[in-house]
């Protein structure tokens, strides 16, 4: 379906204003609340959170946003297996900023980094970005324990007062956190920031505290005041108010500090008194489902017809819904893709009817004549198109040992670089450690200059471009990035070579290029290709 764009919306919206002008006062302050209800809580909000958060505003139970959330690690893998299952992207996707598995200061930096590139990426093509914080208890090794410690309220509360050492922790924490949203404030890009998530449940460090506003403050005015983190807008997303959750009222911060207001939902649990207590809370800010496993059926979405967006949470992607569940929740009426909200956001203004002329103006024909036809322009001559010879992607083998020695155990077509098989095997004939991989081709840039390339792998990877070794890490790793530069003129076919090992434990493989005229992306598959057999 299709919603109304920002500038039918507006269209719309103006000549309302114009009659409220002459409406009695009171009538005028009504409309005053709810233009003031439509503007993020920070006075100081980007122009793009601005035009995002009109935008959430204004959709009002006109269709919901699909959303798909990906881990630090690997910020584009459940992303893109939806679209695989589904044919279509959602239209918000959700990444994580927190490290739980004891990775140090530089890895977790790098895979910040990452997911900075990513979401810049997405957002570059017309989705919208989400960030999740799972952070560890300040001042603890950043693993998944630490996140769910275990603290007493008077512990706590160290956390929340000015001068403690744990209070300086924890700012030592956010002022980290801040280096990567700044990167996207400085890009241009709105996030939908839900911090502390889950707050009136006890699972999380932060939870089940009775001042848990002080800490939503403290990141406020730290990111806000000082950051000036200004393309924010700010999620509240407690847990539904189930067996193990308290109600929302418990935590909330209050309609002055908070955006949008999200619950997360598991269990296939989408009972009504959830959605109603959250709209019923929230007054006129949009509602959202912050996580889901399973994906809302077409009953819900009719009987909640309000919820903005929901996100599936990682992996539960495929583990609690089937292909089928997908493919028809992807395709629902009232659910929207990305393609959809492009569509929306990006829709041209309707143009208005153009009355004829009482008479012509000067140096125009007589009525009723044609003017002289333009010269039509010279031709533009197509770029020179690849041959029938050649597929799309990369010829790919891989081998049963990691000296890429002796005959391939599979060869096969790989669109993209872009793996993360972590412990798992690339395929059944391929063991899931000490193997070897080996893709060839063509790659084809799209402007002229210096492309810089970009590897990230665990284990050993190395590159070749027209030639030249421009990426040598062939040793082992865990989520290293590497990279290597070269000069290339626009639409040229440039032999490339790619190398890769993995050792034991997790493995993963990405190739991503950027220049001065496109962001740092994976190289997609449009761009590669390799001799058809």
């Amino acid at each position: 379906m299709k919603t109304y764009s920002m500038y039918r919306f507006f269209q719309k919206l103006l000549p309302v204003m114009l009659f409220c002008s002459l409406l009695p006062s009171g009538l005028s302050r009504e409309h005053s609340a709810a233009q003031a209800a439509a503007a993020p809580i920070n006075p100081a909000a980007s122009a793009e959170a601005r035009e995002l958060y009109m935008y959430l505003f204004n959709l009002d139970g006109r269709g919901m946003i699909t959303g798909q959330h990906d881990y630090l690690e690997s910020p584009d893998e459940l992303n893109i297996e939806l679209k695989n299952i589904s044919g279509q992207y959602a239209g918000l996707h959700g990444y994580e900023l927190g490290a739980v598995s004891n990775q140090s200061t530089a890895m977790t930096e790098a895979q910040r980094s990452n997911v900075v590139y990513s979401a810049m990426n997405w957002h570059n093509t017309g989705g919208i970005v989400t960030m999740t914080f799972h952070q560890a208890l300040p001042g603890k090794p950043l693993t998944w324990s630490n996140v769910q410690a275990k603290i007493t309220q008077a512990q706590f509360n160290k956390y929340v007062t000015p001068g403690t050492k744990e209070y300086a922790r924890l700012i030592a924490d956010l002022d980290q956190v801040a280096v990567s949203l700044g990167k996207l404030r400085d890009a241009g890009v709105p996030v939908l920031w839900r911090p502390y998530h889950e707050m009136n449940g006890d699972w999380f460090w932060w939870g089940n505290k009775r001042n848990f506003v002080k800490l939503w403050d403290i990141m406020y005015d730290r990111f806000v005041n000082v950051h000036q983190l200004n393309n924010l807008l700010w999620v509240w997303n407690p847990n539904a108010p189930n067996a193990w959750a308290a109600p929302y009222a418990s935590s909330f911060p209050g309609l002055s500090k908070v955006d949008i207001l999200a619950a997360d939902i598991y269990d296939n649990d989408f009972r009504q008194s959830y959605y109603d207590g959250l709209l019923n809370l929230a007054g006129n800010k949009p509602i959202a489902i912050g996580e889901h496993g399973e994906m809302p059926s077409e009953r819900v979405l009719s009987a909640q017809p309000k919820w903005v967006y929901s996100m599936t949470w990682g992996n539960m992607l495929t583990q609690n819904n089937s292909n089928r569940q997908i493919f028809a929740y992807m395709n629902e009426d009232r659910t929207l893709t990305r393609d959809e909200l492009i569509a929306d956001m990006a829709a041209p203004p309707e143009a208005p009817p153009v009355e004829p002329p009482d008479s012509a103006p000067p140096g125009a024909p007589p009525v009723g004549e044609e003017p002289d036809p333009e010269p039509e322009p010279e031709p533009v001559p197509a770029p020179e198109p690849v041959p029938d010879t050649v597929n799309e992607g990369l010829h790919a083998e891989f081998f049963n040992n990691i000296n890429l020695s002796g005959t391939p155990v599979l060869t096969r077509t790989d669109a993209r670089l872009d793996f993360n098989w972590r412990s798992s095997a690339p395929d059944p004939a391929v063991p899931a450690d000490q193997f070897s991989a080996r893709w060839t081709g063509k790659v084809k840039p799209g402007y002229s200059g210096t492309y810089t390339f970009t590897t990230i792998s665990d284990d050993g990877i190395r590159v070749w471009v027209d030639g030249q070794l421009i990426i040598d890490s062939w040793f082992k790793q865990s989520w290293t990035e590497r990279k290597g530069s070269i000069s290339l003129t626009a639409d040229q076919l440039y032999d490339i070579k790619v190398e890769y090992y993995e050792g034991t434990g997790d493995a993963m493989a990405r190739l991503m290029w950027e220049s001065g005229q496109e962001a740092k992306a994976v190289i997609p598959s449009s761009a590669l290709f390799h001799t058809a057999e």
